[in-house]
């Protein structure tokens, strides 16, 4: 036990076909999962573990191996130009590309012999890891739905590990192979924190039924507070429909900014308005709220009672009623403690740690 600790680990990582590494400036939205694996990758890398993460032409790392695969990003590749293509058959080559990628990494395997293969796109993972026994690790970023969990015990062996990023993700499927649970985490450099915030209320995320954009406004208007809302309009419908009708002085719509402009809005907010309505895995925008001081309601949906400490936090609520009456109560929680949870449990350097330990225990499983 004691000599697998202090073993320097081989690890190799894939995310995705469509970006390179680092994320391109010119990309239009965040990707939360390559940055994520990218935040583990530099974080083990300094460590001391070899890390050799796959990804199209155009990746780069001065920390760590970065393995070129032999075609160009999918969010600028050709191919999707071409006039035959559509919805099922970007599909197709999404799946396709990083099969080929996942493809390389096991065959980069029979010669590195990695000790950890850990890869995020499981669905196209999964007939590899099914006849290969290097152990290979699969985040979770997305809801565990009956018809995943099914299928993913149907290809369930030995050597197959999930990591949830959440309890409750984890929780859906208790018959999984588990390594563990591992919160995402932030580096806290980016979000300065802010004790004495300006009046008003804040929506930041992609604009869509799911994440609760309207929502928001209602709340807002039934506790008769300002509300600023900030994003990537997911759907033209919805915004056409159920947000820009409802714009005026007091609600009011910001953009999509880039990321520091976003932190500054974040921070200067007296309170994050979440009113999600689908069953959030974990999400990363409760704690980069937080991170800043600024305290959050949200519903009572996914991880939101498991990532908020409510009461101490932010608030947990049931409904738009609720809501805008923790609007009302929003003073009565302590910046301090906002920014204090998220150093306490959602840095960088948990994740990295907690990783760590999952890959640990992975091996010694196995010896």
């Amino acid at each position: 036990m004691k000599t697998i600790k202090k073993k320097k680990l081989k690890i190799a990582i894939f995310v995705a076909s469509e970006l390179p590494f680092p994320i391109p400036k010119d990309f239009p939205r965040p990707y939360a999962p390559l940055q994520v694996a990218l935040d583990i990758a530099e974080g083990l890398a300094e460590k001391g573990h070899q890390i050799t993460f796959f990804g199209p032409k155009g990746s780069k790392s001065k920390k760590f191996e970065a393995f070129e695969l032999n075609f160009s990003p999918l969010y600028k590749n050709k191919i999707l130009e071409y006039p035959e293509i559509r919805t099922v058959e970007r599909e197709k080559i999404f799946n396709l590309f990083d099969q080929y990628a996942i493809g390389a990494i096991f065959k980069e395997n029979l010669k590195k012999k990695f000790d950890i293969i850990h890869i995020h796109p499981i669905d196209r993972a999964l007939p590899f890891g099914f006849v290969f026994k290097t152990p290979v690790v699969y985040t979770l970023h997305d809801p565990i739905h009956k018809w995943k969990k099914e299928i993913f015990e149907l290809f369930q062996t030995k050597n197959q590990y999930f990591i949830a990023i959440s309890k409750y993700q984890k929780d859906k499927a208790p018959n999984l192979n588990w390594g563990g649970v591992v919160y995402n985490g932030i580096n806290l450099k980016n979000f300065y924190f802010e004790k004495t915030p300006k009046d008003y209320c804040l929506f930041f995320g992609r604009i869509m039924e799911k994440k609760g954009t309207r929502e928001a406004i209602q709340a807002a208007k039934l506790a008769k507070e300002k509300l600023i809302i900030l994003g990537e309009c997911g759907d033209k419908k919805y915004w056409k429909k159920k947000i820009k009708p409802y714009l005026g002085k007091n609600i009011k719509y910001a953009g999509f900014l880039p990321y520091e402009k976003i932190v500054r809005y974040v921070a200067k907010a007296k309170v994050s308005l979440m009113p999600i309505k689908w069953d959030e895995p974990f999400g990363l925008t409760f704690i980069e709220s937080m991170a800043c001081g600024t305290p959050v309601i949200a519903f009572n949906r996914g991880s939101a009672k498991e990532v908020i400490k409510n009461g101490k936090t932010g608030f947990i609520v049931k409904n738009l009623s609720e809501m805008a009456d923790a609007m009302k109560k929003i003073g009565q929680i302590d910046r301090y403690e906002c920014r204090k949870w998220v150093e306490e449990n959602f840095t960088i350097e948990k994740m990295v740690d907690g990783y760590e330990k999952v890959f640990f225990k992975i091996l010694r499983s196995k010896n």
